[in-house]
């Protein structure tokens, strides 16, 4: 709403698989991802966007711009790394307290059907939001609509093929593709996100990433949150991204 007030056009969709979308058996794939983000940008009559992605959102507003050039004027990265640089990721979260806990669980996201389980039984949900959240977020009506949106039929199961892409992406055709398309950096603005207390990817990855932004590149850190700074922090992301967009 804020930056709607101010005079830009927002959007917010749902990625295949979540929400309203369609939940196709196939598609969860970073370059899907971004050509499904594409093709939103010129059903909405538009000829480009500055894109926002949030944590695997983030990782499909780094591909565009190498992508599908002609749609994308900028992007904001919110709590993810460059796609090339998840080797970066992986130190950071076996270097920290948490560490093996979240590599653990990327590796038991290639798992099949066990982890769609986790996530729709008990509190898996909460689990996760609170295992990446900082300390006043979530509440309750927070956890159970998030409960709410894993159990629409297939969302949990489309959620963690996302996952299981990106790991496997390094043995695969398609992924090999993606990296020799992103090795070259975009040209675009740039601005990175980041919660201070984010267990997923550190500030010392994100700065990393300026090799591949050869535009204006920006890192933000927004204190006393976790990885879901659009839920924690909205008045504070909001300002941000108001504030980067002006200067473009």
């Amino acid at each position: 709403m804020a930056l709607a007030s101010a005079g830009y056009r927002t959007v917010a969709m749902d990625l295949r698989g979540y929400g309203a979308s369609d939940k196709p058996p196939r598609g969860y794939d970073t370059p899907t991802s971004a050509a499904d983000v594409a093709a939103v940008v010129r059903a909405l009559g538009e000829r480009d966007a500055v894109v926002v992605g949030l944590g695997m959102g983030g990782r499909t507003a780094w591909a565009l711009p190498s992508l599908h050039p002609e749609q994308v004027r900028g992007v904001v990265v919110v709590g993810a790394g460059h796609p090339l640089l998840t080797g970066h990721v992986l130190r950071d979260r076996l270097g920290r307290a948490t560490g093996f806990d979240t590599t653990r669980t990327a590796f038991w996201r290639q798992l099949p059907a066990l982890p769609e389980r986790s996530l729709l039984t008990g509190d898996g949900v909460e689990r996760v939001l609170r295992e990446r959240s900082g300390p006043a977020w979530p509440g309750p009506a927070d956890v159970a609509r998030y409960a709410e949106a894993i159990r629409v039929p297939f969302v949990a199961h489309s959620a963690l093929e996302y996952h299981r892409w990106i790991a496997r992406s390094a043995v695969r055709a398609d992924g090999r593709r993606l990296a020799a398309a992103l090795r070259a950096g975009v040209e675009v603005p740039v601005l990175q996100v980041r919660g201070e207390l984010d267990p997923t990817v550190s500030r010392r990855t994100l700065h990393a990433a300026a090799d591949y932004a050869h535009g204006p590149h920006r890192v933000e850190e927004v204190p006393g949150v976790g990885h879901y700074v659009p839920e924690e922090a909205p008045d504070h992301l909001a300002a941000l991204l108001a504030g980067w967009l002006a200067r473009w």
